[in-house]
């Protein structure tokens, strides 16, 4: 008698990703885990009267995407904080939403708009100026960073945070002054983002209760991108044990919807070994379940070898003692068994990495152990093959489909057409996967990544990539599941819809295989299951995933916004305003139709106090 399965999708177009089984119309579920992946009728023979069944009405149906790195564990703290810019196309749209949120966010509060964008991307083709910005908030903070290499903070959140005429520069930036020698509000990354981040820090910090409500809403939103696995890179100001606390409290309430496998990342200059010396002590890599793990160390090792990239500067020259900091770390990693990944956008550091990564291997094989370096926009043949030697791998991302432009305008359109070179990398035999760098440089948006794999365009539409450097949308996909359990040593465990694997998928708006390519990037989950439970459900489906608590604070841009923006105009305003307003008249303001209702996002009176401050006449009608 067959096994009775607990859940049965049907009726679908399967990608399993195994090469055995690489089709399938349905997919059997029982405790967590695949039990078939086949034809319609033979899946029904494991259906008993408990089993839940799922039409998924002849949608794509992919593994669960997996982010090889992310910050999803600082990105969920701060998450229900921050105005993403992610996905609007308009700076015009983009100021909008600003004014509208800094009309309900109350002192002492800030604006935040925390990367995942690039100027680019804008039909303008520019940021705002700093007087545009003081204009829509003349008394409340904001404060604004693009990729790595700038900050703009308005007139309130200067004096919210100090700076003045006597403020000296930290090391590797600059505060840029006016003839007088006031800050502008203008912060400059040179060449590292210390600057930036720091500057962030100083902001108000949601309450405990509010990160754990904002970490639950992010994790979500990635579900609803059909994400199911995290490897976390750690971060600057993400400090190992205190900044994990919230993460570790929902998983052991159970409250998980993403798997998470850690890195930890050491947060002062000259104090790296110790860090790691006294964090090999406490835990080790495999420790926890599969739901959250420690991964090993990383993806900053040593500070002198840290190569931020900012393509608007010249290369960073990494100081004479990289290789002295960064060797005893190297072996003490090494023989505690602790894999690691190192930041490395230029191919001259990975080149004195690998100088270094060698000669332990000489005393300590290498061997077994899933090191890998991050980024490698820049790297070479020669050191795509010591990598391969010495059994290392390559973590990739869509870093250039936000950057590329200011690459290609520094270095030239030709230097531009392998950063990185993906496909080099594969055929040299390297085990390479994909994953977002998400939030601050890049978007969390899995499907841009898949976007910039196969077509090699940027979003501001810059075709970077010759065909030789590019993906088809299977090999794309397969760096975002299958490749990437290696970097976390799980792999066989997920990645496939293969018997015996973790039940981890994703049901798919739109067929991300017939799609025209540009359409690629507008791709969502309409139900995402891990452990074969629902973590998302959209439209049809919607039902079926538990609800979540609503954003808190009630101020939080979430509940305006949402996250991601979707393209549903070139301008990219009817989705996001829509959803906030109740009206289907013309907003004389905006100068679009508003074609859906408010919903449950936000009391109908918060919405007329955002309209009302912009002087939009919807809500008098």
């Amino acid at each position: 008698m067959a096994t009775t399965a607990d859940l049965i999708l049907f009726n679908g177009k399967v990608t399993t990703l195994d090469r055995g089984n690489p089709q399938a119309e349905a997919v059997a579920i029982k405790d967590g885990r695949i039990l078939f992946a086949g034809a319609d009728a033979d899946a029904m023979a494991h259906a008993g009267p408990e089993t839940a069944r799922i039409d998924v009405a002849g949608r794509r149906v992919i593994p669960g995407l997996i982010d090889s790195h992310m910050h999803i564990i600082r990105g969920g703290l701060n998450y229900n904080m921050e105005l993403r810019w992610d996905g609007v196309r308009s700076l015009t749209h983009a100021m909008d939403m600003l004014r509208a949120q800094v009309a309900v966010t109350p002192p002492p509060q800030w604006v935040r708009v925390v990367g995942g964008f690039t100027a680019h991307q804008f039909a303008e083709k520019r940021l705002p100026t700093l007087d545009e910005i003081n204009a829509a908030a003349p008394d409340t903070p904001v404060f604004i960073l693009h990729l790595y290499d700038r900050a703009l903070l308005n007139g309130a959140a200067l004096r919210a945070v100090g700076y003045t005429k006597d403020t000296p520069d930290p090391a590797g930036g600059e505060i840029v002054r006016d003839a007088r020698g006031n800050p502008t509000g203008l912060m400059i990354a040179r060449p590292n983002a210390t600057i930036l981040y720091a500057t962030l820090a100083k902001g108000p910090r949601l309450p405990a209760e509010y990160q754990k409500n904002s970490t639950r809403h992010f994790m979500r939103e990635v579900n609803r991108l059909g994400i199911t696995s995290v490897i976390d890179a750690g971060g600057g100001f993400q400090n190992y044990p205190e900044d994990y606390a919230i993460i570790e409290e929902l998983h052991r309430e159970g409250q998980l919807t993403l798997r998470i496998a850690y890195n930890l990342f050491t947060q002062k200059p000259k104090e790296e070994l110790g860090d790691f010396a006294g964090w090999a002590k406490q835990v080790r890599p495999g420790d926890g379940d599969d739901l959250y793990r420690h991964n090993g160390a990383g993806e900053m090792l040593v500070y002198s070898a840290a190569d931020f990239e900012d393509f608007q500067m010249p290369r960073p020259e990494m100081p004479p003692n990289m290789e002295d900091d960064l060797e005893p770390v190297v072996r003490l990693l090494a023989e505690n068994r602790w894999p690691w990944r190192l930041h490395a956008t230029y191919d001259e550091t990975i080149d004195r990495a690998l100088d270094v990564f060698e000669k332990v291997n000489r005393d300590i094989p290498l061997e077994g152990l899933n090191w890998f370096f991050d980024h490698a926009e820049t790297i070479s043949d020669r050191n795509i093959e010591r990598i391969a030697t010495l059994g290392g791998g390559i973590a990739i991302q869509h870093r250039m489909a936000y950057q590329g432009e200011y690459f290609a305008e520094r270095y030239g359109h030709r230097a531009a057409e392998r950063t990185p070179p993906i496909r080099r990398m594969l055929d040299m035999g390297v085990t390479v996967g994909a994953g977002t760098d998400a939030t601050r440089v890049a978007s969390y948006n899995p499907w841009i990544s898949l976007y910039w794999l196969v077509t090699g365009k940027t979003v501001g539409g810059l075709s970077l990539y010759p065909a030789s450097n590019r993906l088809d949308r299977e090999a794309a996909l397969t760096l975002w599941t299958t490749a990437n359990t290696w970097f976390s040593s799980e792999a066989g465990k997920k990645g496939q819809i293969k018997v015996g694997q973790l039940a981890d998928l994703a049901v798919l708006s739109a067929d991300y295989f017939a799609v025209p390519e540009d359409a690629i990037q507008d791709i969502t989950s309409v139900l995402t299951l891990l452990d074969g439970k629902p973590v998302h459900g959209d439209g049809d489906f919607k039902t079926l995933a538990p609800e979540l608590p609503p954003p808190m604070p009630d101020w939080s841009p979430v509940r305006q916004f949402g996250g991601y923006q979707a393209r549903s105009r070139p301008d990219g305003r009817t989705t996001a305003f829509a959803r906030m307003c109740g009206c289907a008249n013309s907003c004389n303001v905006h100068g679009h139709g508003h074609a859906a209702a408010w919903g449950a996002d936000i009391p109908a009176s918060d919405a007329r106090s955002f309209w009302g401050a912009l002087g939009c006449a919807c809500w008098a009608v």
